[in-house]
């Protein structure tokens, strides 16, 4: 019997997703779950006829494959990985492969290398983006591990991504842990994209009085400009949408509590650890922390007083206001993603190519937009770029947007409506531009409460003030 070319272990959609998408490429994948039921229902379902081979012990889904052995995982992160490894490691040789296609913690994934490697065995955590669609019909891959790793999995990988301008969506990224490392920002550069999104579509709601089916036209006219994305494409067919019980706007039936999987805040914590501020990224995650509490937030209501204000603006002023203000807040998010890739370089010693990166987003993956093609273009012309706003392209969109950008986070503050990613972008890009911050009164107080020092600004060395001293 003909072996397979690849083993997929998870038979949930994202699995039987990407096992269609081999197979459909050309490979034999053999397929297994512990719950037998999902193979068999598999092969009797979409893959029935495909090069698709079943198995039903572990055993014998190790014993289906062609040497060096290739096993893809698609099980939850953390524990269930590890046991899974277990599980196969007895029966694997030197010299095979495991790839971890779920969204690790790319700190389990370093770990999970080493491991490995002592063993003689490879191994990728590669961060895998597009959801079920994208796992079919070609998602955008981001692989981390050894180089030699990857090039076993690399026919895989390169047929079975998406495509964008015929190249594609898929890159080594580095060693051990950097696949998913990017694909933990690329998730927390799209919880800020969504979360922008959002909070344009509720000022001009609440702002303008503008309906759903307005906003659809505007959502959909800015797609065909400059912030065309995945994101605004869906944003303006969701308002289009009909609730089929009570001929209501669709998005306006839906409760306003958000969830989240956790790697949005993985994002943030991963931020702290390593010193670089992402506050856009973070607030986002706290949106939908603050979104969660729903029952608080109706009692706050009833309690808690608004502002005794009107917006005496015009819409057709203003629209274009918010499409600035979602422009520049946009640009600065994915400069924080970026900022936060290029610290876990220098900290991981991973040789991160974040033009190629921005490439492999371009299609395939959630945050596929017309803007990674000018950061692509902003990384040719300075490799080591210190932040995506310093670019000259990206400066001159900031300088254009500024003014319709404050405006827009102004009004919202006077009418008492919350915009918490507008409002941290303009914060932050505030902050980086500045020259003096109000650090020094930081300084000054720990250093009066704790002996925690200070530098100054005319001299060398560190300093102490014995503050209660003083005159």
């Amino acid at each position: 019997m003909a072996k397979a070319d690849i083993g997929l272990w998870g038979m949930a959609v994202m699995g039987q997703n990407l096992a269609l998408n081999m197979a459909g490429k050309g490979f034999t994948v053999a397929v297994y779950n512990r719950t037998n039921q999902k193979v068999k229902a598999f092969i009797q379902g979409p893959a029935q006829n495909k090069n698709v081979i079943p198995t039903y012990q572990v055993p014998h889904f190790i014993d289906a494959l062609a040497r060096p052995r290739k096993v893809m995982l698609m099980v939850k992160a953390g524990k269930p990985v590890d046991m899974v490894i277990e599980q196969i490691l007895p029966l694997l040789e030197k010299g095979d492969l495991i790839i971890d296609g779920g969204n690790s913690h790319y700190t389990d994934t370093i770990r999970r290398c080493r491991q490995l490697e002592e063993k003689g065995l490879f191994f990728i955590g590669t961060g895998i983006s597009g959801g079920e669609e994208g796992a079919l019909k070609g998602p955008s891959i981001m692989p981390g591990g050894s180089e030699e790793a990857y090039s076993r999995v690399e026919p895989f990988f390169t047929a079975i991504s998406a495509k964008a301008d015929g190249a594609p969506c898929c890159t080594y990224i580095g060693n051990d842990g950097a696949g998913h490392f990017v694909k933990m920002v690329h998730n927390g550069i799209e919880y800020a994209d969504m979360q922008l999104i959002a909070e344009a579509y509720y000022i001009m709601k609440n702002i303008l009085g503008a309906g759903t089916d307005q906003m659809h036209q505007t959502f959909a006219g800015w797609n065909e400009g400059p912030l065309s994305s995945y994101l605004l494409e869906i944003t303006a067919d969701i308002l289009a949408k009909k609730d089929p019980e009570t001929g209501n706007p669709l998005v306006e039936m839906i409760l306003d509590k958000a969830g989240q999987k956790g790697t949005g805040a993985w994002t943030g914590q991963s931020a702290l650890e390593l010193v670089v501020p992402i506050p856009t990224i973070a607030e986002a995650v706290f949106a939908r922390c603050i979104s969660a509490i729903k029952t608080e937030r109706i009692a706050a209501s009833k309690q808690l007083g608004a502002p005794n204000a009107e917006f005496t603006g015009q819409s057709r002023e203003f629209v274009p206001a918010v499409h600035d203000a979602l422009y520049a807040s946009k640009i600065c998010a994915y400069a924080q993603g970026f900022a936060l890739m290029a610290a876990a370089a220098k900290q991981y010693d991973w040789a991160l190519d974040f033009g190629q990166i921005a490439m492999i987003w371009r299609a395939g993956c959630i945050i596929r937009a017309r803007l990674l093609d000018a950061i692509k273009d902003a990384f040719d012309r300075e490799s080591g770029l210190a932040n995506l706003m310093l670019d000259p392209y990206f400066k001159d969109i900031l300088a254009s947007t500024q003014a319709n950008w404050r405006k827009v986070v102004a009004a919202a503050a006077q009418l008492g409506l919350p915009a918490p990613a507008f409002a941290s972008a303009l914060s932050y890009f505030d902050s980086y531009r500045s020259d003096r911050l109000w650090a020094n009164m930081i300084q000054a107080q720990r250093d009066y409460f704790g002996a925690h020092t200070y530098e100054r600004i005319d001299k060398e060395g560190t300093f102490h003030t014995d503050w209660l001293s003083l005159p």
